[in-house]
């Protein structure tokens, strides 16, 4: 008969629904149950499913499902209320869950750590006197690039112009430039509303800023900050007991060291948060598949096909194209990147999710919108020897650990952005909304490891910016340099900083429940 492991105590952790964050998350729990840590996730029914099985086995691992919100409806100008009328639910459910599970329980956890795109959680915590503990699935640059910007004030940002202005405590090359407050409000989601993909990773991000119901006097719209604006986290967590951030010292020690300073309290970094089992690749210096610990989604290739593929290929010749699971071009920069594709004469791997495609775009006759952008006709004209387009899931972390991949086109939502950095490949940024301006940045000006695809995000990017990113990815062998010169830095796995600062959590936690 087997018998449970004794626990030294239990964690809640809660979760957002999109996979950006679910990944992270699932690495988390796993450095907990690592730690004796007894850990209850809550999740909601819509994405538990993609639970790793080996993180569902574990006996000290629990799941509670939240409930899952009715869709909701396309932009009008009637949605507004029904977008706070779900944002209350959502708030109501979560309470009755917390509240239900300490009843059965009938022992208060050590904290709860709390996804900050959940920050409003922390409320419910301090009635039920639960210590709140923040947890960042982004990197510190991000947030302290957010919070800088803001102490900077909106107004004096709006006056830069060509000049730039440095932000106090960050390293001088993060000075805040006229292209940096260059973006669209919002950004642009790169999907269609009414049709999710098969595999279900969360509600759509938010429409175009011009497409989406006025909120009620008095009430804050969620969503990316524009440039000088306070993160609505800041406010919203001001009570938490400290941080975590999903990155480490080797990556971000001057962020880090910043957003210590801003929040007079403790901020750890603890990652990046990644599967074990690619840290050993890391190690051992193999290639790492996906298919092992991640659950796979709807796909036209196989791994297999993608590691044979890859194998043809010259070492470093490789552009990969990949826009993650959430974001993406609008459908007319979709078309300008495929015709810079087929008229680059590189090899390259170009991901392209289903569903993609924005929010009130006009679609061709021939376009299917439940799979969004199909490029017609390029696989054909330049064949499966130069490109292989997947349409959907694909082995991300594979193509970014085989030798023959030299480029990374990505929108730096930070799981990519970490995980290209940790294989040694540069990045061709195309930021598309919120934080990833920020990493984009953090990649550009900080690591020197890669190249804005455009200094003018505000405008469409046309192929001939891309075919010149390209170009310009593909020969720069001091960005290159620089992107393995970092990489080094985690080829002897999982940080030492890291494993330190989940140490030091946990020992302080224990402290606190037993003061």
């Amino acid at each position: 008969m087997t018998t449970t492991p004794a626990a030294i105590g239990e964690i809640w952790v809660i979760s957002f629904h999109g996979q950006g964050h679910l990944l992270p998350t699932f690495e988390l729990c796993q450095q907990f149950l690592s730690r004796k840590l007894k850990t209850t996730l809550f999740v909601s029914s819509r994405v538990s499913s993609s639970i790793p099985p080996p993180l569902s086995a574990d006996q000290l691992f629990h799941v509670v499902e939240t409930p899952q919100l009715p869709p909701p409806p396309p932009p009008s100008p009637d949605t507004g209320d029904h977008f706070h009328h779900r944002i209350q639910l959502e708030r109501v459910q979560m309470a009755e869950c917390l509240q239900k599970l300490l009843a059965i329980r009938g022992a208060k956890p050590l904290c709860a750590v709390v996804d900050h795109l959940k920050s409003w959680v922390g409320s419910i915590l301090h009635e039920l006197d639960i210590p709140a503990i923040g947890f960042f699935t982004s990197g510190a640059c991000s947030a302290a690039m957010e919070h800088a910007m803001w102490k900077a004030g909106s107004a004096d940002l709006g006056e830069i112009g060509n000049e730039s202005r440095l932000l106090p405590g960050l390293p001088d090359h993060m000075a805040v430039t006229g292209s940096d407050l260059k973006r669209r409000p919002f950004g642009h989601s790169g999907r269609r509303h009414p049709s999710p993909p098969p595999q279900p990773i969360g509600p759509p991000p938010p429409s175009p800023e011009s497409e989406l119901p006025k909120p009620p006097m008095g009430r804050r719209r969620k969503g990316p900050p524009a440039p000088g604006d306070q993160p609505h986290w800041f406010q919203e967590m001001d009570g938490f007991a400290q941080y975590l951030y999903n990155t480490c010292h080797e990556l971000e020690s001057p962020f880090i060291e910043y957003l210590n300073e801003a929040f007079g309290k403790p901020v750890r970094a603890v990652g990046p948060l990644l599967p074990d089992k690619y840290w050993k690749s890391t190690r051992m210096g193999s290639a790492f598949r996906d298919q092992e610990v991640r659950v796979k989604r709807e796909t036209n290739v196989k791994e297999e096909e993608v590691i044979e593929w890859l194998d043809c290929k010259p070492a470093g010749s490789v552009l990969y194209v990949s826009f993650g699971s959430e974001v993406g071009p609008t459908i007319e920069e979709y078309s300008e990147l495929a015709e810079a594709l087929e008229a680059s004469n590189r090899p390259f791997i170009w991901t392209i999710q289903l569903g993609s495609g924005p929010f009130g775009s006009k679609f061709n006759s021939d376009e299917n919108p439940e799979q969004g952008f199909y490029p017609h006709g390029l696989q054909e004209r330049v064949g499966k020897g130069r490109g292989l387009i997947i349409h959907g899931w694909a082995p991300q972390l594979l193509i970014l650990s085989h030798p023959s991949t030299a480029a990374f086109l990505s929108h730096c939502g930070w799981n990519s952005t970490v995980e290209a950095i940790g294989c040694g490949v540069p990045i061709l940024a195309w930021p598309i909304r919120g934080d990833q301006y920020h990493n984009a940045k953090l990649v550009v000006k900080h690591w020197d490891a890669g190249e804005f695809v455009t200094d003018d995000f505000s405008k469409s990017v046309s192929k001939n910016d891309i075919a010149r990113g390209i170009e310009d990815i593909m020969r720069q062998e001091e960005v290159k340099k620089n992107a393995r010169a970092i990489s080094v830095k985690l080829e002897n796995g999982f940080p030492i900083t890291s494993t330190d600062a989940l140490n030091a959590f946990r020992d302080s936690i224990l402290r606190a429940a037993n003061s």
